[in-house]
């Protein structure tokens, strides 16, 4: 008797571990945001919102929803430090197999939206920062946001060079960027520079370094893609 009422008591424990992980609250799309006032947020709004950097959320249970809120000053550092943390004990995200570490970059010469010329064959003693993208990605519209976030740390210093080399034409690109603005130096008609490479995935980063050689190189977008990016970009402007 002993015996059977112990298994009961493990299989009631047991479901009701179940049913507690079944029910825990997940904020995704399909999850109820409210702003301070009460009111509900569209997924692409509050998205947006949390993009900043500036805004975080906590579970209302009552109501099985999400307040979204501005943190303070000292909310902001202590999420910022933890994210750091966070993202410097995370792995590189997953490598192009269209480029290999250590390999010398043969460079080209390039035109981007503007009429602005670039000859990467003479840019040894700059770090290059290239994005292959197109419109219709959605990873690479995801990641826009950020990658301006990178050029403007950067734009004033003369060592590092953004290019962004996109698939489309310059008519769709520049109807685009009007909408989405991306501060990268674009580059159309890009897709003879990517069959170069042999990029075939899209978004891909790749980074050259001051000697001339890949130092690093991803496909697809995760969640520390772009971390990735700007700590190998201040690896190589520390070097030499």
């Amino acid at each position: 008797m002993k015996k059977y009422l112990v298994i009961l008591l493990l299989f009631i424990a047991f479901k009701g571990k179940a049913q507690k992980t079944a029910t825990a609250p997940v904020l995704n799309d399909k999850a109820i945001v409210k702003d301070e006032d009460g009111n509900v947020l569209a997924t692409i709004l509050w998205r947006a919102y949390s993009k900043t950097g500036e805004y975080s959320f906590r579970y209302q249970k009552e109501d099985n929803s999400f307040l979204i809120y501005k943190m303070t000053p000292e909310q902001k550092a202590v999420s910022d430090e933890r994210r750091e943390a966070m993202l410097a004990s995370s792995a590189r995200p997953r490598p192009s197999n269209a480029f290999k570490d250590g390999d010398k970059f043969i460079g080209y010469k390039l035109t981007d939206l503007n009429g602005n010329k670039y000859d990467l064959k003479a840019s040894q003693g700059k770090v290059i920062v290239i994005n292959f993208w197109f419109i219709n990605c959605p990873p690479c519209k995801q990641e826009i946001p950020e990658l301006n976030q990178l050029f403007i740390k950067y734009k004033d210093n003369k060592d590092v060079l953004f290019l962004a080399i996109a698939l489309d034409d310059k008519f769709d690109l520049k109807q685009f960027t009007e909408i989405s603005p991306f501060l990268y130096n674009i580059v159309p008609d890009g897709r003879y520079f990517a069959d170069k490479h042999g990029v075939t995935s899209y978004p891909t980063h790749l980074i050259v370094g001051k000697d001339g050689l890949i130092k690093f190189h991803t496909t697809g977008l995760a969640h520390n893609t772009v971390y990735w990016v700007d700590k190998t970009i201040k690896e190589q402007l520390a070097t030499l």
